[in-house]
């Protein structure tokens, strides 16, 4: 049987049209990758490991302000998101490393790097108990753990929008990405060994303007993936979204997502 999850993340054609929505309506002018990437206490000569790294719009955002010296490796399950974040990077003059890499099995030596990041993707892992097991194998003592999240309420206006067209649709986007949350992860970091687990809030909402995107965003969801949208349900959506933007001018969804920031002792 196929993985549902190699479907999904084959390339970055799905992932851009969700991050697609955020970019264009987000109430925060300050964007995601840049508040991230400011909570990284690391020295000039850190080396650092990302897991998960898609399309690397972590770096790609951030290219003005990367230490010179900072040694990067950039990994990803998906070979497709690996070519996507070599392109995306190609005219940056500094050298990255890509390598295709499961984080519940990494191919690093133990203690090689000082900071490990893992946004948004910590979730996806089948067995985090063993990720959480390599990436404190492949930190130096006191090396720093990086992972961004999302809590329960995360969005949940437009999964509400999707009910009458998918019933207990929160309850399944929560069973998919509820492994690792908000609520929940600060304990699982704190079972694996990693000590002053903070948690960083960024604050943002949605406020839509547009009803396409929203369409778009249903037909790429990971956790819907399994639901072909027939017209009549995609002009119910619109119908809603319509009324919605005419009366209150946008249909708002409010966001939970923030980074947990922790160590080796």
């Amino acid at each position: 049987m196929s993985n549902p999850l190699k479907i999904q993340y084959k390339d970055d054609k799905n992932l851009n049209a969700r991050i697609a929505l955020h970019r264009r309506f987000d109430v925060n002018p300050y964007s995601w990758q840049r508040w991230v990437f400011e909570h990284y206490a690391l020295p000039t000569d850190a080396r650092i490991l990302e897991l998960g790294c898609g399309p690397a719009d972590l770096w790609r955002e951030n290219a003005d302000r990367i230490p010179a010296g900072w040694n990067i490796t950039l990994t990803d399950f998906s070979e497709g998101m690996i070519a996507a974040a070599r392109r995306n990077l190609a005219a940056l003059e500094r050298p990255f490393a890509f390598k295709q890499a499961d984080a519940q099995d990494l191919p690093f030596a133990t203690a090689t790097f000082d900071a490990v990041i893992a946004n948004h993707m910590l979730y996806h892992v089948p067995d985090r108990p063993r990720a959480f097991a390599e990436i404190r194998r492949v930190l130096k003592p006191g090396g720093k753990f990086y992972a961004a999240t999302n809590g329960e309420q995360h969005m949940r206006e437009l999964w509400r929008l999707y009910e009458p067209t998918i019933p207990g649709c929160h309850a399944r986007v929560l069973a998919t990405a509820g492994g690792f949350l908000m609520e929940n992860g600060a304990a699982q970091l704190e079972a694996a060994g990693f000590v002053d687990v903070v948690w960083h809030n960024y604050v943002n909402a949605l406020a839509v303007t547009d009803v396409e995107p929203l369409i778009a965003y249903a037909q790429s969801s990971n956790t819907l993936m399994d639901h072909v949208w027939t017209e009549a349900e995609l002009s119910a959506v619109r119908a809603a979204v319509t009324a919605r933007i005419a009366a209150e001018g946008a249909f708002h969804i409010g966001k939970v997502a923030g980074l947990f920031a922790s160590h080796l002792p």
